[in-house]
């Protein structure tokens, strides 16, 4: 479980969802193909549920088959901390800011792209479309959305 005060736990408890405080917080998983961005093709960023630092764009989305989340890469870096859980290595993602578990990354994803498949819990993220980037204070950011039009 992450390193907080019992106070900052208490009041992030009352901040997020049950699924939302164990993924960040108790390094939980959210059911494949049962979580809110899965499937989301829409355009936008996604950032940590806690802190609200940017993380991924949706431009660098893909669709894995594993049911959750897939990018190809961060907009912003990562923590990565070895997972030896469950009888496996892989390598745990953390948000820098919040030090919220994010997911896992693993080498399987498009090889055009890097290579790399950011699989990632709906529940650590909040989604932002391009829309309202800007009213929601993310404007330096459609500039990503910029370069493919």
């Amino acid at each position: 479980m992450s390193k907080r005060t019992k106070e900052e736990l208490k009041a992030l408890k009352k901040q997020l969802t049950p699924m939302q405080f164990h993924v960040t917080l108790e390094d939980g998983t959210e059911p494949a193909f049962y979580n809110e961005y899965w499937d989301n093709e829409a355009e936008g960023i996604y950032v940590d549920v806690i802190s609200n630092e940017v993380l991924f764009s949706s431009l660098d989305k893909f669709d894995s088959g594993c049911g959750w989340p897939s990018f190809s890469k961060p907009v912003a870096p990562l923590t990565k901390n070895t997972d030896r859980r469950y009888g496996m290595s892989r390598i745990e993602v953390r948000s820098l800011s919040s030090d919220a578990h994010l997911g896992h990354v693993f080498d399987d994803g498009p090889l055009d792209k890097g290579g790399l498949r950011y699989c990632i819990n709906s529940a650590a993220l909040r989604f932002i479309p391009k829309a309202d980037m800007a009213k929601e204070g993310y404007a330096s950011y459609l500039k990503l959305f910029n370069k493919t039009e």
